[in-house]
């Protein structure tokens, strides 16, 4: 069908259900004489006669009939999707696609988007677990989540979490053991749990700070390296050395005694974990509630 006949079919449509060319024109907000213009050049391209005048009313022929009970079904799909994609703004739907480490999954991901799938059944959300700075396009994912002072420029960053910081830990059976460092350069002569990173394979430099602002970074050394940080939380709290770990993700256990800090000094606080997207992006509607609700406030 030529694009140019869809404003002529509806034309048609209107006044075969209003049964007059007064009332279809009113409801087209078009003049009566324009729209017996638009029915007659319609005849006229198909050849056919399409509706039969008399002083009193406008009824199909038979051929009109035959061309709308092809038409109004057409139409009323349209209009049906037309009112879900409308309604779609009260009832998001859609999938969100998230590229995430486990950490961030666990403690911020995860108990604000779990409220949400309950509220919205129609957004999907999948969470993918990564250490390394991944390419959301290959990836096909719609966001990530870094840390503040580690988003590409381009990106749209909007804080999740509150700032953190890293703090060295340890069980209290392997300090009794090793003794306590006093500085971070003491590490060196500690049993350490090593994170490799998968961003390049190599290991994760235990970050630190002096007291006069200067990054200390030190390579540690010990029997065990996991790619994931729970594993390396779970390996200090089995007593196999020191760990270098969110404070949030320690914080139970060092209020239970599990686990001891030290080098507190040397552990400043940096930007917490942000949702980054690219800036081109158009979001859909899910996305949207997504990111309100992942968004950090106060």
């Amino acid at each position: 069908m030529l694009r140019e006949n869809i404003n002529d079919l509806i034309a048609l449509a209107a006044v075969a259900e209003e049964r007059s060319f007064t009332k279809a024109a009113a409801r087209l907000n078009v003049s009566q004489s324009a729209l017996s213009h638009t029915i007659k050049a319609l005849e006229q391209r198909l050849g056919l006669r399409l509706l039969t005048r008399t002083t009193r009313s406008v009824a199909p022929t038979l051929e009109g009939e035959d061309l709308l009970a092809t038409l109004n079904p057409c139409f009323d799909m349209i209009e049906a999707r037309l009112r879900a994609l409308d309604d779609a703004r009260d009832q998001p739907t859609g999938t969100v696609r998230i590229v995430s480490t486990d950490y961030a999954i666990e403690t911020v991901l995860w108990p604000k988007l779990s409220p949400i799938l309950k509220q919205y059944p129609s957004i999907n959300i999948e969470l993918v677990m990564d250490y390394g700075f991944t390419d959301l396009a290959s990836a096909q994912c719609d966001a990530g989540v870094r840390y503040g002072d580690s988003v590409s420029e381009g990106m749209i960053a909007t804080r999740i979490g509150p700032d953190e910081r890293m703090l060295c830990v340890g069980a209290p059976e392997y300090f009794e053991k090793a003794g306590i460092p006093k500085t971070p350069h003491d590490l060196t002569d500690h049993a350490c749990i090593n994170l490799r990173l998968s961003t390049h394979g190599a290991l994760y430099a235990w970050e630190f700070e002096d007291a006069e602002g200067h990054e200390i970074r030190v390579k540690v050394s010990g029997q065990i390296c996991f790619n994931t940080i729970a594993f390396v939380e779970r390996a200090a709290l089995d007593g196999h050395g020191l760990a270098l770990v969110p404070d949030r993700l320690a914080a139970p256990h060092l209020e239970s005694g599990a686990l001891k800090a030290c080098l507190e000094e040397y552990s400043p606080y940096f930007p917490g974990f942000h949702l980054y997207y690219p800036s081109r992006q158009r979001p859909s509607s899910a996305f949207g509630v997504v990111v309100e609700a992942l968004r950090e406030r106060g």
